[in-house]
């Protein structure tokens, strides 16, 4: 019936979420309201870690990509489930340390990391650095020598492929702050520059293309050229990559246009491009890592909102407006981003009313969704919007002073808090 199999609809004719009444958590824990399904969050990851066991063996390992949602909560479960993860900041990095995540398999990410940044987590043992330019490069081998340690790497490199995305979301081509592009030449300088570095140890490549995607395709035309990159790398300069991370991308539903997208199928019939290519060019294949982010957290996310104004304007247009908005998700504003929004209250009436949700902020582009259909909504109705497990939490903020709100877990029929909810009090903490 909904774009994601754990929404459904109750006697009551209530919105449910992993088997919960959105209705009776909105009513316990205050709106607006993150709820996550630990369950999915789990599924998600069997996925991947049952793809790459079945089709590269031990040979590879899935790493959760921290910037889609990070707290505690949820590296104590990459933790259970035996994931990697790659983050992006300091602060992603300590938010692990605090669940208790070893750092062998974290990966560090990011086109700018800061001299505090470099000396932070190599204090704090981090199992790679994803190296953007040879200005950091030369940092983290003065800083690996400095605390008397030899640093793992990787090198991002840009394979200037377009996977036909959002041109926002699109990292992967030529013109990109990230990484180093092989067209330019430039992939192959850091590579020498690298090899020559008594504090690091280069272990492979890393590229990333873009966000979801719904192609196998795409992939294909990365791997090829990293691959051939490799092989260029190991003839030319005697260096043989142990590693290729092919990033992250994998899409989810956040409406019905968007298509139902088989990754176990996708890693198959990438697994398979990869031996052929590499035994094609003469290489190993080297240990394979991906960084799903948004299909692991995504679809197990919902927020619940509180109706406030409906305001008609006839012969116009009719605005439902909500007590949270682009502080809690901001991707509409930013991407114009697509959601399904539902009211919860009413999730089994006919949808015949026309709207557009928007929040409570002081700014006209504060809109969750436009040009909707609910069924006829009214003060009090509980909204849900779908597939917010992604970008919504960890890109939230305190835009207008008001508080981020709480997550909460959701577990086998139970649930809690896994995020408190901000108060006034915390919103001047900082405040001298």
């Amino acid at each position: 019936m909904y774009i994601c199999d754990n929404v459904n609809v109750n006697e009551k004719g209530n919105l449910t979420f992993a088997g919960q009444d959105t209705l009776e958590l909105a009513a316990k824990y205050g709106t607006p309201l993150y709820i996550m399904d630990e369950e999915k969050i789990r599924f998600n990851c069997n996925i991947y870690k049952n793809a790459f066991k079945k089709y590269f063996g031990d040979n590879a390992l899935p790493l959760f990509a921290s910037k889609a949602a990070s707290f505690k909560r949820l590296y104590e479960i990459m933790k259970d489930e035996k994931m990697g993860i790659d983050v992006v900041s300091s602060g992603e990095i300590y938010t692990a340390l605090k669940a208790g995540f070893s750092l062998e398999n974290a990966y560090f990410h990011s086109n700018n990391k800061t001299d505090k940044d470099i000396e932070f987590a190599i204090e704090n043992k981090i199992g790679y650095f994803v190296v953007d330019n040879i200005e950091e490069l030369k940092r983290i081998n003065y800083e690996a020598e400095k605390q008397g340690i030899t640093q793992k790497v990787l090198l991002r490199i840009t394979p200037g492929i377009d996977p036909h995305t959002f041109e926002a979301i699109s990292t992967g081509k030529v013109d990109s702050k990230f990484g180093s592009a092989i067209e330019t030449g430039q992939a192959e300088k850091i590579t020498e520059e690298a090899l020559k570095m008594s504090f690091v140890d280069l272990s492979g490549f890393h590229c990333h293309i873009g966000s979801q995607i719904f192609e196998t395709e795409p992939f294909y035309k990365a791997v090829a050229v990293m691959l051939d990159f490799i092989g260029s790398i190991k003839t030319k300069l005697g260096f043989t990559a142990k590693q290729l991370n092919l990033g992250g991308g994998y899409g989810v539903r956040y409406t019905e246009n968007d298509p139902v997208f088989d990754i176990d199928g996708s890693i198959k019939n990438v697994a398979q491009f990869i031996k052929e290519k590499s035994a094609e060019i003469g290489i190993e294949v080297p240990k394979i890592l991906m960084e799903p982010g948004r299909s692991i957290v995504g679809n197990a996310g919902m927020t619940l909102y509180t109706a406030g104004t409906v305001k008609i304007i006839p012969g116009f247009k009719s605005y439902v407006s909500i007590d949270g908005g682009m502080t809690d998700n901001p991707r509409y504003a930013l991407y114009k981003s697509a959601y399904t929004v539902i009211n919860a209250s009413k999730a089994d009436k006919t949808a015949d009313f026309n709207c557009s949700v928007v929040g409570r902020c002081c700014e006209s582009g504060d809109i969750i969704q436009e040009n909707i259909m609910l069924p006829q909504t009214g003060r009090g109705d509980i909204i849900a919007v779908l597939t917010t497990g992604a970008y919504n939490y960890s890109m939230a903020s305190n835009y207008n002073r008001i508080g981020k709100p709480p997550v909460v877990m959701l577990n086998k029929g139970a649930n809690y808090i896994a995020v408190k909810g901000e108060t006034l009090e915390d919103i001047v903490r900082n405040d001298i």
